[in-house]
């Protein structure tokens, strides 16, 4: 077996030992995990999500995506913990600790002054007879019959499994707040993820060009407008009302049919009822619009009044796509 072979069976075996420990994850999903999710949701606290090691790691991407899925949640280092950072838990938060042994020193240390507080404990171990399972008011079980690693040492498929069992209670809490794309919106404002979401068309437009003619302007002049405002099209408007657009492609087809534009009015040559898009709507929207009719711009309205073009490499500069 050459070197690309046997790397590609490696990683095949990787996948296929990680993907095994998920798939028995089904078999532990029970009251436990009920109650674990219905405590969660119904406290009035913070859910405090502590580990050590590799899944103190795990433990801070699940407060992050608690926190962007309506949780208020917040990591406490377990060996911090121990030396000061408790007093950050407060009498009405839930606490998750992380640990595959659930026996470090750390977590036989923190286990023990949790109860004292009173707050409750969720355990996620793969060691259902460990310190920590027995403290704890419930246990998520994760054990993996074998890590991915050949040894059977680095933690591999068991800070997979935790990295599971974290986003199917995240996933099972947003069901239950009822968490909608404008929710999420809230917490990601920025970047691609947060203009999906937030940015409307109207948004689009304030320092736009916006390309328009009367119907009776002559064809030349429409040429002229076109070409100044570079977005490929005009809006033929009358009294502010939207009647037709002219673009590009109506010209070249104009020209192939004609041997002279004398006499023409921006009206002879327009297309009725273009697409639009609503000044309100998302951006993302207008982008799907664009995207099911193969066209470059929309016209943009509030009712029938014309407000301006949206082109599609304005979406692209935008970083939406």
């Amino acid at each position: 077996m050459n070197s690309s072979q046997t790397i590609t069976a490696i990683a095949k075996k990787t996948i296929t030992t990680e993907s095994k420990a998920i798939t028995k994850l089904l078999d532990f999903i029970n009251d436990d995990f009920v109650k674990s999710v219905e405590t969660i949701y119904q406290s009035k606290g913070r859910l405090i999500v502590t580990g050590i090691g590799k899944s103190a790691i795990i433990a801070q991407k699940i407060v992050a995506t608690m926190n962007s899925t309506g949780t208020p949640s917040m990591f406490l280092h377990a060996s911090e913990a121990i030396h000061g950072d408790l007093g950050m838990v407060q009498p009405d938060d839930v606490l998750i600790c992380i640990s595959k042994s659930g026996n470090s020193p750390e977590i036989k240390v923190l286990v023990p002054i949790i109860q004292r507080f009173g707050n409750i404990l969720i355990a996620i171990t793969g060691n259902r007879t460990s310190f920590l399972a027995k403290g704890a008011n419930y246990v998520l079980d994760t054990t993996v019959d074998e890590e991915a690693c050949p040894l059977n040492l680095a933690p591999t498929s068991s800070t997979t499994a935790q990295l599971v069992m974290g986003d199917a209670v995240a996933v099972c809490l947003m069901e239950l707040r009822d968490f909608k794309s404008e929710d999420f919106a809230k917490y990601h404002p920025g970047g691609a993820l947060g203009k999906k979401l937030l940015l409307r068309v109207k948004d689009m437009l304030e320092h736009s060009l916006k390309p328009m003619v009367s119907p009776e302007t002559s064809v030349k002049q429409a040429i002229f407008e076109i070409s100044e405002k570079r977005l490929g099209v005009t809006a033929v408007v009358e009294n502010g009302r939207l009647l037709g657009i002219i673009t590009d492609g109506d010209i070249r087809r104009m020209l192939n049919d004609r041997d002279s534009i004398a006499g023409l009015t921006a009206s002879d040559i327009m297309t009725k009822n273009p697409k639009t898009v609503q000044s309100s709507d998302m951006v993302v929207d207008a982008l799907n619009i664009l995207e099911d009719y193969s066209i470059t711009q929309l016209v943009v309205t509030d009712g029938e009044e014309y407000k301006g073009i949206l082109h599609l490499h304005d979406i692209l500069k935008e970083g939406i796509v």
